[in-house]
């Protein structure tokens, strides 16, 4: 039987080799937004890890919407041409199709990085000035932001379109945009984080109106050919907050404005929110904007073996998967998951030694509990 995982999908008019995605994973190694040779060899070898598509870290719109000093950047001309030399890379040596997630950071921007501390940046640290929908802090201890004002919404707005065009100089495939885990746009689709009193804030109409118009102006920065896909939260874990009847709302408004696919995650975004993990939890949420919103999905959370991403395709409950620390573990996860599912996946010509067909070790690796066979003398 064939395998799900490993079939092909057409998004907008891209062909992507199967479903298999490596979600964006923020480094916390670039230079003022600038890729180093860190970015060369991670997505390098991300790029030939099996997955059908490779989607860089969130990557700021601006230079204030970075999580940290280290974050990734595409809002310079510099932050573009540092980029280059990654993309051609992948291009060169991977088969991936190449996606860029555009973010913001908002509140939750001047900020540690997770091997500092992961807290706001203090006093003697170099720190920046925030913005957020509603002046509230992130968590105890954390700055308080400044609330956006005309001038900044239409700022940010124009970044996200400037950056997108650069997605395209670039060559990109596809752009995500960031529009969960407690960022900025997020911070505007909740009510907890949201307590505008203007067109961009109180009900749900008006918290969608900004997201909304930052995407569209990224839809209409990018060709209609090449996806576009938006991350968003399918539950806050928070009283008051986004579920998933708002989530699914949040979908549909989406695919009417040209959004080709979501990924569904949630939580992220107050420091107190207590999340219910385990095997494939976000995996219901997924699924259920699937059937009423009528998207294209990609599950998130979890996912860590061949079998469980099998199922969840497998089943319908989406239509894609997503993996993250899965990768970190092992970046040749792909290569793994074909194994087990008797599905092949490319390979770069270097490594092509050490496929199942021509390496007799391959069958050995399974499990390492798995004893070697006995060898005659």
């Amino acid at each position: 039987m064939t395998s799900k995982l490993f079939s092909p999908i057409r998004l907008a008019r891209l062909d992507v080799p199967n479903r298999l995605v490596v979600s964006p994973m923020c480094q916390y190694s670039a230079d003022d937004g600038s890729a180093t040779s860190w970015h060369l060899a991670h997505f390098g070898v991300l790029s030939a890890s099996g997955a059908g598509a490779l989607i860089l870290e969130a990557t700021a719109v601006e230079r204030i919407g970075r999580i940290t000093h280290g974050d990734l950047g595409l809002y310079s001309d510099e932050n573009e041409a540092a980029l280059v030399r990654v993309i051609a890379h992948c291009r060169a040596h991977g088969f991936a199709r190449l996606g860029i997630q555009l973010s913001h950071a908002g509140r939750k921007a001047s900020a540690q990085k997770p091997w500092e501390g992961g807290k706001a940046l203090a006093g003697g640290e170099p720190r920046w000035a925030t913005i957020a929908p509603s002046a509230l802090p992130f968590a105890d201890g954390w700055h308080t932001p400044n609330a956006m004002s005309g001038a900044d919404l239409e700022r940010v707005r124009k970044a996200h379109a400037e950056a997108t065009v650069r997605a395209l100089r670039l060559g990109f495939d596809l752009v995500e945009i960031h529009a969960a885990h407690g960022y900025l746009l997020h911070q505007f689709l909740s009510a907890v984080s949201n307590r505008r009193t203007d067109d961009y804030g109180g009900s749900l109409e008006n918290r969608l109106r900004y997201p909304l118009e930052v995407i569209r102006a990224v839809r209409e920065a990018w060709p209609k050919e090449r996806p576009l896909g938006v991350r968003i939260t399918g539950q806050d874990w928070l009283e008051g907050g986004i579920e998933i009847e708002e989530a699914i709302r949040f979908a549909k408004a989406l695919k009417s404005i040209g959004v080709d696919y979501v990924c569904v995650t949630s939580g992220g975004l107050t420091a107190t929110a207590v999340l219910k993990i385990g095997p494939g939890y976000q995996t219901d949420l997924a699924t259920t904007v699937k059937r009423e919103a009528g998207i294209a999905t990609r599950a998130v959370g979890l996912i860590a073996t061949p079998q469980q991403a099998e199922s969840i395709l497998a089943d319908g409950k989406a239509d894609m998967v997503a993996l993250a620390r899965a990768f970190l573990d092992n970046p040749h996860w792909g290569w793994q998951a074909a194994r087990a599912l008797n599905a092949d996946v490319m390979r770069p010509v270097q490594y092509q030694r050490a496929a199942p067909e021509v390496w007799p070790g391959a069958a050995y690796t399974e499990t390492l509990e798995k004893p070697l066979p006995a060898v005659a003398e």
